[in-house]
């Protein structure tokens, strides 16, 4: 299983919308970019008459409520000026969700050794869709071993992720548990970071005024 290093911002993203959903993509990810988060997916559906759901992280793989809620007070305005969706819609904010979304290359080495449900762009070897345990990459290929082998055949699978159409992980006893590891281990780090930015506050020298001279009458 790999480990938990943050991912970087600046991977792109080789699984990518269509249609709307891709020129609501192109219009939000930039303001996300800025304020620090990462893209993970649009989609929308005829929820509701119409929702736009769109998914993000931190690099290190967190999303808290105030986090979502700084998302959509930045790309509201973005998506009223460009009007993509041309009707009403709802905007749904969240994080990628415990079986979530697989769209960069190191989503598959940060999360091997968990189960995954790939459906690829292209047939691999006479097939589309694809489910077993992921091994990380072998270059821009992710690497499977197939939970569905006849005999004869080879478990494991080389998949190039940038002609995948969709890659997710699947809800297991197993990922849960690592889901809720890696989260008290954000929290841990968080509160770290903000106990260090205490002490800094802490430990800088008051301002000091310079002193007054007493003049004579």
């Amino acid at each position: 299983m790999s480990d938990t290093t943050p991912a970087s911002n600046d991977q792109p993203r080789l699984i990518r919308e269509t249609g709307v959903a891709a020129r609501v993509a192109a219009i939000i990810e930039p303001a996300m970019v800025d304020l620090g988060y990462r893209l993970v997916r649009v989609k929308v559906t005829a929820q509701n008459g119409c929702t736009v759901q769109i998914m993000a992280e931190r690099p290190d793989g967190t999303m808290t409520v105030e986090d979502c809620e700084e998302c959509s007070k930045a790309i509201s305005p973005l998506l009223d000026v460009d009007d993509p969706i041309q009707r009403a819609y709802h905007l749904e904010m969240s994080s990628p969700g415990i079986d979530r979304p697989l769209v960069r290359l190191e989503d598959f080495e940060r999360w091997s050794g968990h189960v995954a449900k790939i459906e690829m762009e292209e047939a691999v070897d006479g097939r589309k869709r694809f489910r077993g345990v992921l091994l990380g990459l072998d270059g821009e290929n992710a690497r499977l071993i197939r939970d569905d082998v006849k005999a004869g055949e080879d478990a494991t699978v080389h998949l190039p992720v940038a002609d995948m159409a969709e890659a997710r992980l699947v809800l297991t006893d197993a990922l849960i548990d690592e889901a809720l590891r890696r989260g008290k281990a954000a929290e841990k780090a968080d509160a770290l970071q903000r106990e260090q930015e205490e002490l800094t506050i802490e430990s800088e020298p008051a301002e000091q005024k310079p002193a007054r001279k007493k003049g004579r009458r």
